[in-house]
């Protein structure tokens, strides 16, 4: 879908760039690239792996700055932009719409932005299956839960400070800057079983990817995924 929207040799700002598999992606498209992390490591790590792949030359600039703030990229020069990661690390409402904001600013009209949300119902389903006699502790936290989706590392140590979402709450992030071109779940109905399917021998991995893939965009496997997909084109 990634490589399906956006064109070879756009200028792409990747916010949020983890280890570099988009950045690396989108490099062999000959695309160019503005790195954005908060962390230092992370960019350091992108931009080594570009360079082993021999695409550094498609790094136009890193930026050690947070979703929230990208001043360095001049608005209106972007095709496109990812934010595969900081909205669910943006933990106010404030916060996550001046990340959108942002994107808005830095995207030419009718550029694609890509964005993921947490399915809120994913902490539940991992407190079931790691620690379920946690749940009589966390009546008072799991009631307020339901309601902001907001977790600290004392509740889920593996992500730390971060918000989960709800289909409804996450498509109206958008609603005003973006038309929807794609809204999806990542994993549809193979959240818990995913992994599976990287061991598995063809052609049943590919039948298996195809029919998440023509699922995710239902409403029942939207709601079945751990991660929400949004593939907007910011309005003329």
């Amino acid at each position: 879908m990634l490589l399906a929207r956006i064109s070879a040799g756009s200028k792409v700002a990747d916010i949020g760039v983890g280890v570099g598999h988009y950045a690396e992606l989108l490099g062999r498209k000959h695309c160019t690239l503005h790195l954005v992390d908060i962390s230092q490591q992370f960019l350091e790590a992108t931009t080594k792996r570009l360079s082993d792949a021999g695409l550094v030359a498609a790094i136009v600039e890193t930026h050690t700055r947070s979703a929230v703030d990208i001043p360095a990229i001049g608005s209106s020069t972007c095709d496109a932009a990812l934010l595969l990661g900081p909205l669910y690390h943006l933990d106010s409402i404030e916060e996550r719409q001046r990340a959108i904001a942002e994107v808005v600013r830095i995207l030419k009209p009718g550029g694609i932005l890509f964005a993921s949300g947490i399915n809120r119902l994913a902490y539940f389903r991992d407190l079931l299956r790691d620690s379920p006699e946690a749940v009589t502790e966390r009546g008072k936290f799991h009631a307020q839960f339901q309601l902001d989706g907001k977790l600290t590392p004392s509740e889920a140590p593996g992500i730390g400070y971060a918000h989960l979402t709800d289909t409804h709450e996450f498509r109206d992030l958008f609603a005003g800057d973006f038309i929807t071109l794609d809204l999806v779940g990542v994993e549809s109905f193979a959240a818990s079983c995913q992994t599976q399917i990287y061991t598995m021998p063809e052609p049943a991995a590919s039948a298996w990817i195809d029919l998440i893939s023509e699922t995710g965009a239902t409403p029942d496997g939207l709601a079945a995924s751990d991660h929400f997909l949004f593939v907007g084109r910011k309005r003329m």
